[in-house]
């Protein structure tokens, strides 16, 4: 059974954005789109056989179906649905984005109807929701994906922009290259995959040379781990990129022509809990396209 791309909706421009994305990301799949609504609001016994009742939730369902209605309008093509679901917006996030072939929200929405994703709501959403989610900034649209024209001006018939991944090949990254192959597959677009490194301490003296031997061990172990990747998707154009840096300094400056970031986050159950991680949380601060976080082990 084919998972549906599921979007967050509270009628901020961020959720609306967030819904034209999600939408052209589900055709590019070919996937139906799920628009999906918490009610956090109390509900009028008798509701479900007089709505009229519960006037607060009927405006709310309202807002769901004018969304949905004007996704409908823009892309003919495609199956929209809609769900209004009673419960807090993390709850219901977390439920409906375990069960989607991914998530999208819009980044930092401000209350709407219900309060939809307001406050640190992205931040414990994603860090809990093992599909992949996708974050989309407010003002997004079909043009920030495709670059300009040869006159420098936004254009949607040009190529896509590059999809850019970071992996750490000494840990597993094989939903990470899956994710982002399949996406610049879908795009035609270039891959940019992204492997950085630090130097440790040492002595001036032997600076130049451990420079040297490490980069050029990161530059092997991201060829060994992208290899298999390029033998399944051979038509998508790959760069490896070894750069020299913090992976929250250097993805986000690494993406910022890019149409959409792949960065992962480590499934973990200690003690603390769920959390987005330290690479995952600056690439949602900083990247100026859509972030995609992927969960692994």
């Amino acid at each position: 059974m084919l998972r549906p791309v599921v979007v967050g909706s509270d009628g901020s421009r961020r959720s609306l954005a967030a819904a034209d994305w999600a939408a052209r990301e589900a055709l590019r799949r070919g996937l139906s789109l799920q628009v999906v609504q918490a009610w956090e609001g109390t509900t009028t016994p008798g509701e479900t056989e007089r709505p009229e009742r519960n006037g607060p939730r009927c405006l709310a369902r309202r807002a769901l179906e004018d969304t949905a209605d004007r996704l409908r309008e823009s892309y003919p093509e495609l199956s929209v649905g809609t769900r209004q679901i009673t419960g807090s917006a993390t709850d219901v996030l977390i439920a409906v984005g375990g069960q989607a072939e991914l998530l999208a929200l819009g980044s930092r929405a401000v209350g709407g109807v219900g309060g939809f994703l307001a406050g640190s709501v992205v931040q414990v959403v994603v860090g809990h929701v093992k599909r992949p989610v996708v974050l989309v900034r407010a003002g997004g649209t079909l043009a920030d994906e495709h670059l300009p024209d040869t006159g420098g001006q936004p254009s949607t018939h040009t190529p896509y922009r590059a999809v850019v991944v970071g992996i750490d090949p000494r840990h597993p990254c094989e939903e990470l290259l899956s994710f982002a192959f399949e996406s610049a597959a879908l795009r035609a677009a270039p891959l940019r995959v992204v492997r950085t490194w630090r130097l440790p301490y040492v002595q001036a003296a032997a600076a130049a040379r451990v420079h040297r031997a490490m980069a050029a061990s990161a530059a092997r172990a991201l060829a060994a781990a992208v290899e298999p990747w390029r033998e399944k998707f051979p038509t998508v154009e790959v760069h490896e990129l070894v750069q020299e840096g913090r992976p929250s300094h250097t993805l986000p400056t690494a993406a910022r022509d890019a149409g959409l970031l792949v960065v992962g986050r480590r499934i973990r159950s200690g003690r603390l809990g769920a959390h987005t991680g330290y690479v995952a949380h600056a690439a949602m601060h900083r990247a100026r396209c859509p972030v995609a976080v992927v969960s692994h082990d």
